[in-house]
C-alpha cells in the first residue's frame, strides 16, 4: 500500500473549532484511507487542551504528535493564528511517547528515547517536537547515540512569556518532549541550510552563564549590538529589538565548522538569553540573513530530503522553519514554501511551522542541534 498523506488548516476563534476543521477538511482529502500518524502545528495563541479535542474527536486513537508555533506553514504559505493538521497513511506503524520532564533533564529524556527505540529490532525513525524556551538540546543531543534516525524541532511561541506547549494523544504541557516513532513501509529523507553569513564583525565571549550570554568584548552584550547597530544599547531590552536580535546571530567555530547560535531574546539587563551554551572566551562573528540566501537554502534543503528518499515520490513535507525566517521574510511571508515548491512542485502536501531550533542526525556522529536553520522532512514509500 503507498503512502497518502493530506494536510489541512483552519482558522477560528477558539482552538477545538480549529482543530476540528483543519482535522475535517485533512480526512476529507484523505478519502477512505484510514490515518496513521496525525501531525498538529497549532498557534501559540489557543489552548493547547482545546487544539487537542478537536483534533482527537475525529482521529480518535490515532497516533498524535504536535507543537505550538506563531504561524503554520502549507502549500499556500503562511497561516498565522491557525491549526494545520498533515495525516499520513500507509502501510506503516507509529507509537508515540509523552516526555514531560524534558525542561528537567534532556539527558534523562534522551535515555527514554534510547530505551524505547532499542525494545525493538526493525528499523525506524523518530520525529519529535520539543519545549523551545525550557530544556537544554544540546544536552539532549549529546545524550543520544549515533545510530539513532531522528529529526524534530524545538516548539516556539509567545517569546515574551515563553509560552509553548506539545501534543500528544492524550496529553498537552510546557516542557515536554513529543516524538513517534515510524516504522514499516516508510521513508524519510532529510535537508538542512540555513541563509546566514559572516559580515566581518568579530567578537569575544568574554561572560557567559548557561543559557545568559552576559558580555561581549567585555561588554553587555546589548552595548556591543548597539555599537554594531546603532541603536542605544537600552533600547535592545525591549520589543521590537528585544525579539529582533534573533534576526543576528552568532556563528561560532566548532569541529564540525561555523555554527549558529541566536539569541531567543534580550534581558533587562543586556544580556542575551539563548538556548543553546556559549563558551567563555571563544570568538564569535556576527551573522545576517538576506531573503535570496534563504530562498537558496530552502532549495537546497528541498534538493537533499529528496535525495535521500532516492527512487521514492515525497507524500508529505513537514518542513520546520526558525523563527527568524518568519521575521526575515515578513514582507514575503511563505516565500520558503515558493522556494521548497520550485524544487518539488505544487503538489506535494506540505505541513510545517516556525520553531526555536532544530535537530537532525549527522552521518556517523550524535544529532545535531541547529539554530536559523530550515529543515525539510519528505516522507515517502519505503
Amino acid at each position: 500500500m503507498p503512502i497518502l498523506a493530506s494536510v489541512g488548516s483552519a482558522q477560528a476563534l477558539d482552538g477545538r473549532e480549529a482543530g476540528l476543521q483543519a482535522t475535517h477538511q485533512a480526512l476529507n482529502k484523505l478519502g477512505a484511507n484510514a490515518p496513521d500518524l496525525a501531525i498538529v502545528i497549532a498557534s501559540h495563541q489557543y489552548q493547547p487542551r482545546e487544539v487537542l479535542n478537536g483534533v482527537s474527536s475525529l482521529v480518535g486513537d490515532t497516533p498524535m504528535i504536535g507543537f505550538s508555533s506563531p504561524a503554520g506553514l502549507t502549500n499556500r504559505g503562511q497561516h498565522p493564528h491557525s491549526v494545520v493538521v498533515a495525516l499520513l497513511s500507509g502501510d506503516f506503524q507509529s507509537d508515540t511517547l509523552w516526555l514531560p520532564g524534558y525542561a528537567q533533564s534532556g539527558r534523562e529524556t534522551a535515555s527514554k528515547i534510547e530505551t524505547h527505540f532499542s525494545a525493538r529490532s526493525e528499523r525506524q525513525s523518530v520525529l519529535f517536537f520539543a519545549d523551545g524556551f525550557n530544556g537544554d538540546a544540546e544536552q539532549f543531543c549529546n545524550a543520544l547515540s549515533a545510530n539513532l534516525d531522528i529529526t524534530g524541532a524545538l516548539s516556539s511561541g509567545d517569546l515574551h512569556t515563553g509560552n509553548t506547549y506539545q501534543i500528544t494523544g492524550n496529553q498537552t504541557g510546557t516542557g515536554g518532549l513529543v516524538a513517534a516513532f515510524l516504522r514499516g513501509n516508510i521513508k524519510i529523507g532529510v535537508g538542512t541550510d540555513h541563509g546566514w553569513d559572516p559580515v566581518g564583525s568579530q567578537l569575544r565571549v568574554t561572560r557567559s552563564r548557561g543559557f545568559w550570554l552576559r558580555t561581549l568584548d567585555g561588554r553587555p552584550a546589548s552595548e556591543a549590538y548597539a555599537g554594531m547597530f546603532g541603536y542605544p544599547a537600552r533600547d535592545w531590552a525591549f520589543p521590537p529589538l528585544s525579539y529582533l536580535a534573533r534576526l543576528y546571530p552568532l556563528g561560532v567555530e566548532q569541529n564540525e565548522g561555523l555554527v549558529v547560535r541566536a539569541p531567543i531574546r534580550v534581558e533587562a539587563d543586556g544580556s542575551f538569553r539563548m538556548n543553546a551554551a556559549i563558551r567563555d572566551g571563544i570568538d564569535a562573528y556576527l551573522l545576517v540573513g538576506s531573503r535570496a540566501a534563504c530562498e537558496r537554502a530552502a532549495k537546497n534543503a528541498a534538493q537533499q530530503a529528496l535525495r535521500q528518499l532516492g527512487d521514492t515520490k515525497p507524500a508529505l513535507l513537514v518542513v520546520l522553519v526558525d523563527v527568524a525566517w518568519q521575521m526575515l521574510l515578513k514582507a514575503q511571508p511563505g516565500a520558503e514554501i515558493a522556494a521548497i515548491q520550485e524544487i518539488l512542485g505544487e503538489n506535494v502536501p506540505i505541513a510545517g511551522g516556525y520553531t526555536l531550533g532544530q535537530i537532525t542526525s549527522a552521518e556517523d556522529a550524535k544529532p545535531r542541534f541547529l539554530n536559523q536553520h530550515i529543515v525539510v522532512i519528505a516522507f515517502g514509500e519505503a
